[in-house]
C-alpha cells in the first residue's frame, strides 16, 4: 500500500508543527513507520491522502459511536453554524445538553460544560479538593486523565508513596501532592491513605489508556468505602467510557456511585466538548455561586453542543445499539483469539460494550504492571501488517478500540481473516 503523500505530508508538518503532530500518539512512535494522513471519512471507513481506504477502529479515539459523518449529527452542526459559531453568552442548547446528560446518568444533579477532557478533570479535582478541604489526590498507575500538572505523575516505589513527575516542567512540589496506587489493588489504596492527606480519588472505572482494563466491581465497592471512611471525594473519569461502553457508562456495570464524574468524547459528537458534574452540594462550590473558580471562553459553544445533543438524543432513541455493538466487539475479539491460537500466539482480549482491547500477553491484564509485560514488538508488527491490509487499529498496544454502528458481521469477519493473514506474515518474518 503506497503512502507517498502521507510521507511527504509528515515531513512537511515537521517543519512547522513540533514532531509533525498535534497530539503525541499520532506520530506512530509506538509502532514505527509514518503516520497516515487522513483526507476524509464516512461511516466506518477512513480515506488517506493517497486514496487508501481503512476500516477504522479508532473512531476519533471514541466519540463517533455512529461513525464518521453521521447524517443527523452533521445536520445539527450545519444548522447551528448558520446562526453563528460562538457568542460568549448563554444559549438554550447548553441547557438542553446538560439536561440530557443528567437524564441519562442517575448520579448527576448538576454539570458544567467545558471544551476538553483535560479541562474537565482539572476542574473536577480542584472542586474535590475544595469540598474535602484536603490538598492531596490519589490516582492509579496506567490511568490517563489529561495533561494537567497534577496528573502527569508516575507511580512511586511500590505504588505507596507520592509520585514522580512523568513530564518535564512539572514541579516536584506539585507532584508531591499526587499519590499513585495500583489499579485493582485495594491494599495499595489504603497504604496511600495512611501516608497522605488525600482529599479526592480519581479513577477510570473502565480504563482505556493502558489498553482496555476494567476495574473489578468489588474493587470499586472497596474504593467507595475507603473514600467514605477517610472523607475523600470519589471521581469517576468517564471521558472515554461515558456513553461509549454503554449509554450510562459504568452505571450499567456497577451500583457504585461516585461523587463527581468527568465526560468527553461522545457528548461532543466529534466536536471539542467535555463536562464534569455530580452532587449538587459539591457542584455549588463552583463560581459564580461558590468560591472555586473555573471559566472558558468557548465552553458550551453552540456548534459543539448541537453535535453533542444530536448524538445523545440519537443514543436515547436507539438503546438497542449497545447490545449490537457489544456482539460485534465480542465477535472480533473471539476471532482474534482463534486466529492467534491456531499459530500459538498468546493474546488476551476484553470487551465492554462498544469498547474492546487486546494484549499480546500470556496472562490476564488487571493493571498497568500486567499490561507492560505485553509483547509490544509483536503488536507493532501486527499493527503494520493490518494497516497494509486496510485495517486501522490504534497505534499503541496501550490504547482501546471502538466499534461503531456502521460496522457489521461481514466487516468484522473480513478483519478477522486479515488478522490470520497478518499472523502468518509475522511468523514468516521471524
Amino acid at each position: 500500500m503506497e503512502r507517498l503523500h502521507s510521507i511527504n505530508g509528515f515531513n512537511e508538518a515537521k517543519q512547522v508543527i513540533v514532531g509533525g503532530v498535534n497530539s503525541p500518539v499520532r506520530a506512530f512512535s509506538s509502532v514505527g513507520g509514518i503516520p497516515v494522513f487522513i483526507q476524509s471519512a464516512k461511516g466506518c471507513k477512513l480515506v488517506d491522502v493517497d486514496g487508501n481506504s481503512y476500516i477504522d477502529f479508532v473512531q476519533s479515539w471514541g466519540p463517533l459511536i455512529f461513525g464518521h459523518c453521521d447524517d443527523d449529527i452533521e445536520l445539527a452542526v450545519l444548522n447551528s453554524i448558520k446562526n453563528g459559531l460562538s457568542f460568549g453568552a448563554p444559549t438554550l442548547k447548553e441547557t438542553a445538553l446538560a439536561k440530557q446528560i443528567i437524564k441519562m446518568y442517575d448520579s448527576l444533579e448538576k454539570v458544567r460544560l467545558v471544551s476538553s477532557g483535560t479541562e474537565a478533570v482539572m476542574s473536577a479535582l480542584r472542586l474535590g479538593r475544595a469540598y474535602s478541604k484536603k490538598d492531596d489526590i490519589l490516582k492509579f498507575d496506567g490511568c490517563y486523565h489529561g495533561h494537567s500538572d497534577s496528573l502527569l505523575v508516575n507511580a512511586g516505589s511500590g505504588c505507596v508513596t507520592f509520585g514522580n513527575p512523568s513530564s518535564l516542567g512539572v514541579p516536584e512540589d506539585l507532584a508531591k501532592h499526587t499519590y499513585v496506587a495500583r489499579y485493582n489493588d485495594l491494599d495499595s489504596v489504603y497504604e496511600c491513605f495512611k501516608k497522605g492527606n488525600i482529599g479526592c480519588v480519581i479513577i477510570e472505572p473502565i480504563a482505556g489508556n493502558m489498553g482496555l482494563v476494567p476495574a473489578d466491581l468489588n474493587f470499586l465497592e472497596g474504593l467507595r468505602k475507603v473514600c467514605d471512611e477517610f472523607g475523600a471525594v470519589l471521581i469517576f473519569d468517564e471521558v472515554m467510557s461515558g456513553f461509549r461502553a454503554w449509554s450510562n457508562g459504568i452505571e450499567h456495570y456497577s451500583k457504585v456511585r461516585a461523587d463527581l464524574y468527568t465526560f468527553g468524547k461522545v457528548i461532543g459528537g466529534g466536536m471539542p466538548l467535555a463536562a464534569f458534574g455530580g452532587k449538587d452540594e459539591i457542584m455549588k462550590l463552583l463560581s459564580p455561586i461558590g468560591g472555586v473558580y473555573q471559566a472558558g471562553t468557548l465552553s458550551g459553544n453552540p456548534i459543539a453542543t448541537s453535535a453533542g445533543l444530536a448524538a445523545l438524543l440519537k443514543i436515547e432513541a436507539n438503546p438497542q445499539i449497545y447490545p449490537m455493538l457489544e456482539k460485534l466487539a465480542l465477535r472480533l475479539t473471539e476471532g482474534l483469539k482463534q486466529e492467534a491460537k491456531k499459530r500459538d500466539i498468546s493474546i488476551q482480549t476484553c470487551v465492554r460494550g462498544s469498547m474492546f482491547g487486546f494484549f499480546f500477553n500470556e496472562n490476564e491484564v488487571k493493571n498497568f504492571d500486567d499490561a507492560k509485560k505485553s509483547d509490544t514488538k509483536l503488536f507493532a508488527r501486527f499493527h503494520a501488517a493490518m494497516l497494509n491490509k486496510g485495517v486501522y487499529f490504534a497505534c499503541s498496544q496501550f490504547e482501546t478500540g471502538f466499534i461503531c454502528t456502521k460496522m457489521n458481521e461481514k466487516i468484522i469477519d473480513e478483519v478477522i481473516m486479515y488478522a490470520g493473514e497478518s499472523f502468518d506474515e509475522i511468523r514468516l518474518e521471524a
